[in-house]
């Protein structure tokens, strides 16, 4: 059993690997990431603030790695252009672009509380 919760963290760990070491996007999300970890101290944000920030950035995340997933697929199922894979695809990127968009509003409503 719990060798078992230790392959599976194992295995989650290899695909945050993959994903870090092929995903330009998501290097730059994480680079951003960072810098609303650190504006979290600098401002001095309270508790709700900081947490909207991490979960709106988890958020961020988690999407570009569903969108890996998702391309990944995609690419595997049918190599050849497919105008069906490419609306799926299209889609995926969306939901990226969706929660980006969220987290930055989320941003400015936060920053904009400090001034």
């Amino acid at each position: 059993m719990i060798q078992k919760t230790i392959n599976s963290f194992r295995y989650a760990l290899r695909g945050l690997k993959t994903t870090w070491s092929e995903e330009h996007n998501f290097r730059t999300e994480v680079f951003a990431t960072v810098l609303v970890v650190i504006s979290i101290f600098y401002f001095d944000f309270t508790f709700v603030e900081a947490a909207i920030l991490v979960l709106a950035v988890t958020l961020v995340l988690c999407a570009e790695i569903i969108n890996t997933v998702v391309e990944d697929l995609c690419n595997k199922v049918e190599p050849s252009h497919d105008p069906i894979i490419a609306k799926i695809k299209d889609t995926s990127g969306a939901f990226v672009l969706v929660a980006v968009i969220g987290a930055v509003v989320a941003g400015v409503f936060v920053l904009l509380n400090h001034f």
